[in-house]
């Protein structure tokens, strides 16, 4: 049975790992880590945890942590971690870290945009990039993984395959996405308060979201070479959830044509078909958030626009489940050698 401790258990990511990993049977929760609950008892803080969680919140303390867990999962504001982390806390336990602080390879391009300093970048390097469909089998191996944020799970997924293959121009690559609510996190804001959100939708971070290089950095490996990309986020008035719709040129053929919608899916079955959380809708089928909301899944489509010679990607997911979460629980399982679905076979919940 693998021991965990959560710090940050009381944010939306972190009450979604718990109730993660309260239906994983190779895992059990030993620690919630709270620093603005300490000695409250977390069912009281989260009451649908009423007479299934007893435990009590406890403080951050992460070297006592590290000797009596497996893994620690840091849910926790950007900074945090990047702040305690050291050799010999890696070699007592695994972390996944659900920040940005080591996704990041460049720690300048990390401190332009987060607009803070990196206090262990030595550890940069060796964390791996915890997107379990690309890679896998390095994090297989990983004492640290970095837990890719919900946006950027999103919008890398949707488009990697035909970067990869080169169908696509990335650098004509324009992402539109949206996101609910939970995804600012559970911190008291004006701007996320409901008469602020309810009735409308609005575009924030335009050019300097801070989910935009971490987005180049990885569709870059996947092109072989350095891209830019438009990134422009949004914020709509639902609970979770995370819709991507993505536009790039597609990169014509010997014979002056574009790529035929079969080519177009064939490239997607052979990237995902084998993929448990990624399902490709295929041709014309739109995703909706509906048909994602409290799972692991990533739903895929496209549509070509053959008038203008470009193609509209289009992906979503739960931004607290597949965008957190649960991908952190995946990457959990790869790292200890379990199965990498253990915990997250969730059928998606509607209405």
């Amino acid at each position: 049975m693998i021991k965990a401790g959560i710090i940050g258990a009381t944010g939306y990511a972190g009450a979604e790992l718990v109730r993660l990993l309260m239906g994983h049977k190779d895992a059990e929760i030993v620690w919630y880590g709270s620093r603005s609950y300490i000695d409250e008892k977390y069912a009281s803080i989260y009451r649908n945890f009423f007479e299934l969680v007893d435990n009590t919140c406890m403080d951050d303390n992460m070297e006592e942590l590290a000797s009596r867990v497996d893994v620690i999962f840091t849910a926790t504001p950007q900074g945090y971690l990047a702040g305690l982390l050291n050799e010999e806390l890696l070699n007592k336990v695994k972390i996944v870290d659900l920040s940005a602080d080591y996704r990041i390879k460049d720690v300048a391009v990390y401190e332009k945009w987060y607009g803070i300093e990196h206090k262990s970048p030595q550890f940069i390097k060796e964390a791996v990039y915890g997107l379990c469909e690309v890679n896998r089998e390095q994090v297989k191996h990983a004492r640290l993984v970095a837990n890719p944020g919900c946006y950027t799970t999103c919008s890398i997924l949707t488009a990697y395959p035909l970067v990869k293959e080169g169908l696509i121009d990335p650098d004509t690559l324009i992402i539109d996405a949206k996101s609910g609510t939970s995804g600012a996190g559970r911190g008291a804001k004006v701007p996320n308060l409901f008469c602020e959100v309810n009735e409308s939708i609005k575009a924030y971070g335009v050019t300097t979201h801070r989910h935009t290089p971490e987005i180049e950095e990885q569709l870059s490996y996947a092109a072989g070479r350095p891209i830019m990309v438009n990134f422009t986020p949004h914020l709509v008035p639902m609970n979770r959830g995370i819709l991507a719709t993505e536009y790039a040129t597609l990169v014509k053929k010997a014979d002056g044509s574009i790529p035929t919608a079969e080519e177009i899916g064939n490239v997607y079955d052979t990237y995902y078909k084998k993929e448990k959380f990624v399902r490709v809708l295929g041709n014309g089928v739109c995703p909706e958030t509906r048909w994602v909301e409290g799972s692991n899944y990533l739903d895929i489509g496209f549509q070509i626009d053959a008038r203008t010679g470009r193609i509209i990607m289009m992906g979503a997911l739960d931004n607290l489940v597949k965008g957190a979460a649960g991908q952190a629980v995946q990457n959990m399982n790869l790292m200890f050698g379990l199965s990498e679905t253990e915990g997250l076979e969730l059928v998606p919940v509607f209405p």
